[in-house]
């Protein structure tokens, strides 16, 4: 076997620079999910690994942040110690910065860690923003997009 048959090095790195793309709908609020099933990040006492599931929802005002950038940002806290308190608190507050959405929530669902399992949410609003009244749909499911 070859080295050309395993595939080349990856050349994507672990990035805390977000990038964003302009709302492609600036006149309509409209409501943006995504599952990031693979988030993993260090416990900062004992340097173990610890694994989330990342739920990122927002309604963007003038930009939304762009996928790649996004998952390697994610990727860049794998080898970072961190609270779940505050790398929570940390991604709402970065995407923040970077999209400037009318609303978003962060929420992180940590496996479980000497037999405790930690949810954190976090959330912004833009200053004056109301939400439109909520129509009653189906909710997305739980891990909806994984297959298997």
């Amino acid at each position: 076997m070859t080295d050309q048959s395993l595939g080349a090095k990856p050349t994507a790195q672990p990035t805390k620079t977000l990038e964003t793309f302009e709302n492609p709908n600036k006149t309509r609020d409209f409501h943006i999910h995504m599952e990031i099933p693979e988030f993993t990040c260090l416990c900062p006492k004992t340097g173990q690994p610890d694994f989330a599931v990342i739920y990122l929802d927002y309604i963007p005002d003038q930009a939304c942040v762009e996928l790649k950038s996004l998952k390697l940002y994610m990727w860049s806290f794998r080898d970072e110690g961190c609270f779940h308190e505050a790398v929570t608190n940390r991604i709402l507050d970065d995407l923040v910065t970077a999209t400037q959405p009318k609303f978003m929530r962060v929420t992180a669902k940590f496996f479980v860690r000497g037999g405790v399992f930690t949810n954190v949410i976090a959330e912004h609003r833009k200053a004056g923003w109301q939400p439109q009244p909520r129509v009653e749909l189906t909710q997305f499911e739980s891990q909806s997009n994984i297959r298997g």
